[in-house]
């Protein structure tokens, strides 16, 4: 070697600079080999070595040992499939960022079974699918390999005969029905509900659910060997509606018309009910007006929510109802829309006998004063306390049938006859709308009725028009709110009124 170092020194100069650039030349061919070497040394039959493709990356000159020409691309850039696209104006390619890139999606020793399965996946779990255009490359994880299926409940079907169909064993259904929520939903299921059962890649479950409301799904998940229950609830959103109508025939039919709910219809009626009879009040040219809630769930209607304010003008007095936060309803100026008493203890059909001192009997033909209202209904209509007291009298004799007898105070005491059942006994206690018995006709009587008497100090009292005593106000300490709520709900009513008048 030393002897070939002196010869090549005696050489004249430009024979030595000749004889540099040859081995230089010849270095290069045999450090960087052609594209067609390249292939056959990294490239395999359907399968890419990425750490290969890395560490030539690392062993590849960097940009500014390349040549300048805009033609030429680096012979080591990241494959296309990594490939982040350049932007408009900027030129190359970030050879350490790509590689950076490069080197994210390379599995680790520790990867998760899908990314050994896939040496394209990330250690994230996050797949990349092939596609036509590799640049455009979708990531999924591995929730998207879940499976759901939906079982429908058949009639005679059981939550047992259910879970075996979708695949779960006696053991997983013995754990679930332990759980609380789970014991009390799902073994009461109906036909036409389902339960949906998620699935993994294993095919292994992992979680049911079923829907018990509108608004509330039991969520049952398997946590290895053990299920564990969640309640998801969605969020109700509310919607303040209006309404105003004009009574032609009768009030529900008006109501419908206007279109309020039957819910919404009740409501309406029960709130008014201690002042107005709906069954025997109502004229021709009565109005009414309110403002209600509907509740949505993901935009979906699912239901209706309270009534908020409400006017009636009934045989051209008028009646004004405002809720307040602690769900009672008040007038305008605060008093409460609750009596101490029902107008009508029962929802009749129509009155058959009025309150009448000289009433003939319609057994025995003679004049015998009719003290009390006789409501016809059907038999079994539920029969409801006038109001909150203590039953002093429940038996039977053959003039009034069953009877019950409800001492309120020392002023108020009301009877209830004719009864085809009673459900309450002597001295108990009861509340208002409580249910004391059902309608019949027992005793002497010509057809199935109620016959009710309001007694006041003794001394037998129309039922129908007689002044009924008013429940508390609102409370001193609530009513400069209240006055401020009452004030913006009916402002809202009749600037509804107003607008909807100008509309028609």
């Amino acid at each position: 070697m030393a002897k070939l170092i002196t010869l090549i020194k005696l050489l004249p100069k430009a024979h030595q600079i000749a004889l540099s650039l040859l081995v230089i030349f010849t270095v290069i061919i045999v450090l960087f080999p052609s594209d067609d070497a390249k292939a056959s040394k990294h490239t395999q039959v359907g399968k890419v070595d990425l750490s290969e493709r890395i560490q030539s990356l690392q062993n590849a000159p960097h940009k500014g040992d390349e040549t300048n020409s805009p033609n030429k691309q680096s012979e080591y850039s990241v494959p296309l499939a990594f490939r982040t696209p350049t932007p408009p104006g900027q030129t190359g390619s970030q050879s350490n960022t790509s590689l950076q890139k490069l080197q994210a999606l390379t599995p680790s020793k520790e990867s998760s079974p899908i990314a050994d399965l896939n040496p394209l996946a990330a250690s994230d779990n996050t797949i990349l699918t092939p596609t036509k255009d590799a640049e455009n490359a979708v990531p999924y994880r591995e929730a998207d390999l879940l499976s759901h299926k939906a079982y429908k409940v058949s009639k005679g079907d059981t939550f047992g005969g259910l879970a075996n169909r979708a695949g779960l064993t006696p053991r997983d259904v013995y754990q679930i029905t332990r759980l609380p929520k789970s014991k009390k939903n799902l073994l009461k299921i109906m036909p036409g509900e389902e339960i949906i059962v998620t699935k993994d890649a294993q095919d292994e479950i992992t979680q049911i659910s079923y829907q018990m409301d509108k608004i509330s799904t039991l969520l049952i998940s398997k946590n290895e060997d053990k299920f564990e229950e969640t309640v998801n609830v969605k969020t109700i959103t509310l919607e303040n509606k209006f309404i105003t109508a004009n009574i032609s025939s009768n009030f529900w039919n008006a109501a419908a018309t206007a279109g309020l709910s039957a819910n919404h219809i009740m409501q309406l009626a029960n709130i008014f009910g201690w002042d107005i009879d709906f069954a025997l009040d109502i004229r021709k040219d009565d109005h009414f007006s309110l403002m209600y809630e509907e509740e949505y769930v993901d935009g979906q209607y699912i239901g209706t929510g309270n009534i908020l304010a409400a006017e009636f003008y009934n045989q051209g007095e008028r009646y004004t109802a405002v809720r307040y936060t602690d769900g009672e309803y008040y007038s305008e100026s605060g008093n409460s829309m609750r009596k101490a008493f029902l107008r009508s203890p029962v929802d009749f059909k129509y009155v058959s006998s009025s309150f009448n001192p000289r009433r003939l009997h319609p057994v025995t033909g003679q004049v015998k004063a009719h003290r009390g209202v006789d409501y016809v209904a059907a038999i079994g209509t539920p029969i409801k306390a006038a109001g909150k007291g203590k039953v002093v009298e429940a038996s039977y004799n053959k003039y009034n049938g069953n009877y019950v007898f409800i001492k309120h105070n020392d002023t108020y005491t009301t009877k209830y006859l004719h009864l085809n059942k009673r459900k309450v006994k002597r001295g108990d206690s009861v509340k208002q709308g409580e249910i004391i018995g059902t309608l019949g006709k027992t005793g002497r009587v010509t057809g199935a009725h109620l016959h009710y008497e309001f007694i006041v100090n003794g001394v037998h009292r129309n039922p129908r028009t007689v002044k009924l005593p008013k429940s508390q106000p609102i409370d001193k300490k609530e009513r400069t709110q209240f006055a401020a709520l009452s004030k913006q709900l009916m402002a809202k009513i009749e600037k509804n009124k107003q607008l909807q008048y100008a509309n028609n």
